[in-house]
């Protein structure tokens, strides 16, 4: 898409993701005390719960945000996939978008955006304005576009993401790390604010979902020894969320001030291994005992798993040994549905719901997505793991992810009109999009 001269901004919007934040926790916050700049906020607009894009990883939930697609027509489905054809593994990239986003549709209307630290946008690449690539991201010169602010990045220290290899066993130092790359946000925040002429200023912080991962534990236990951390931390979020807001009252479109997260969050009972579960019923078989990778699949499997609970059906021409025709994919998915819905822990059932991706999926991509995927009851988090012996493990992290609790505010009620109770994410960029007249 060619480059156009742009408009100085007449009209403006303004976007904080808040990466894995619940519906429950931030009116729990908000009530308390510990969030009262968004309290304030909130009091004139709309807050309200959401479910988010299937599975409810960030990954997937950032694409269809900045899209407005659903995964059938944008084309990502996890943090990993297969080579088409293969049964290698593949980590889906922003080249691997297949459908404009929300900045291609305001450069088309000559605005811009400013984009700092959105999941699921690297490789940097030209959109209309500024873009700094959030996580899964490895070097920090493929994360900046355009080039000129890379020097801004690296004069400011700025760092995409933390190493969680050195700082989920240390709480100390992940609260000093998650409180410096708060901060880092706001510095980059506040240099192209004032350098770029942009429609659209959009900044996330992805430091609350590490947090929920490795230390949920402090946030439901009072007495936990650092749960005092965890509400600082969320006292420094909510201070950046007033300090962005009060920059943004100054525009000539103070209303148009939205708030969001990609999916929600609870603590981890137990991790569920969905392929020791299609081994144990004859439906994934390998063509060697003790097989932990796809590669040694074998024709007489008729489904396997990617993470976290996305089923694929084997099927005969989408991948090399794979044998079902489409006359047997119905009966198998039911086969299998009727098996992953009765998982029971201790009598507990484990399951919520199976969904056809028929279901929640549309468009030229879903041919190359799951058949079927599974949502979990809060508490055991599903993975792709192959080889598990028993298909129910220890837990590994204290928090994950849920389908539903996330959370949107916006100040413009006129535009939530008509919104049911079963808001979604993908509701939001046509949203954000009518703040600024663009239809």
């Amino acid at each position: 898409m060619a480059l156009k001269w742009f408009q100085q901004p007449s009209q403006r919007a303004c976007v904080i993701g808040l990466d894995g934040v619940p519906y429950s926790m931030l009116t729990k916050f908000m009530a308390s005390g510990v969030m009262p700049n968004l309290a304030e906020i909130a009091k004139e607009g709309v807050t309200t719960s959401m479910t988010v894009s299937l599975p409810e990883i960030s990954s997937v939930s950032w694409s269809t945000f900045m899209t407005g697609a659903n995964p059938g027509e944008h084309g990502i489905f996890g943090f990993t996939d297969l080579h088409r054809g293969t049964y290698k593994m593949s980590f889906p990239s922003f080249r691997d978008v297949k459908v404009d986003t929300i900045w291609d549709r305001l450069g088309e209307n000559k605005m811009r955006s400013v984009v700092i630290n959105q999941p699921a946008t690297y490789p940097a690449r030209p959109i209309h304005g500024a873009l700094v690539s959030g996580f899964v991201a490895i070097h920090l010169d493929k994360s900046v576009f355009p080039a000129k602010y890379l020097k801004n990045a690296k004069d400011i220290g700025y760092e995409i993401d933390l190493n969680a290899h050195e700082v989920k066993d240390d709480p100390p130092a992940l609260f000093r790390k998650l409180s410096e790359l708060l901060d880092l946000r706001r510095k980059l925040m506040d240099e192209m604010w004032d350098e770029e002429k942009w429609n659209l200023m959009e900044v996330i912080v992805t430091g609350t979902d590490r947090l929920h991962h490795f230390m949920w534990d402090a946030y439901e236990d009072e007495a936990h020894p650092h749960h005092a951390d965890f509400l600082d931390y969320y006292r420094a979020v909510d201070k950046f969320i007033g300090y962005t807001y009060e920059r943004f009252l100054k525009t000539d479109n103070p209303d148009n001030f939205f708030i969001l997260s990609d999916h929600g969050f609870c603590g981890t009972r137990k991790e569920v291994y969905l392929n020791t579960v299609l081994a144990d019923n004859g439906f994934l078989k390998f063509t060697k005992p003790g097989a932990d990778q796809l590669d040694d699949i074998s024709e007489g499997a008729t489904a396997f798993v990617l993470d976290p609970a996305r089923i694929y059906l084997h099927r005969r021409g989408k991948y090399p040994r794979g044998s079902v025709s489409d006359g047997d994919a119905a009966r198998i998915k039911g086969e299998i549905r009727a098996i992953v819905e009765s998982l029971t822990d201790n009598g507990n059932p484990i399951v919520r719901h199976v969904f056809d991706a028929d279901e929640v999926y549309s468009g030229a991509q879903k041919a190359f997505g799951p058949d079927l995927l599974v949502v979990p009851h809060n508490g055991y988090d599903f993975k792709g793991r192959i080889g598990a012996e028993a298909f129910i493990g220890p837990r590994r992290l204290q928090g994950m992810h849920t389908w539903d609790d996330a959370f949107f505010f916006t100040r413009r009620r006129d535009l939530m009109e008509g919104k049911g109770d079963d808001f979604k994410l993908i509701e939001i960029p046509g949203i954000i999009l009518q703040s600024l007249d663009v239809t």
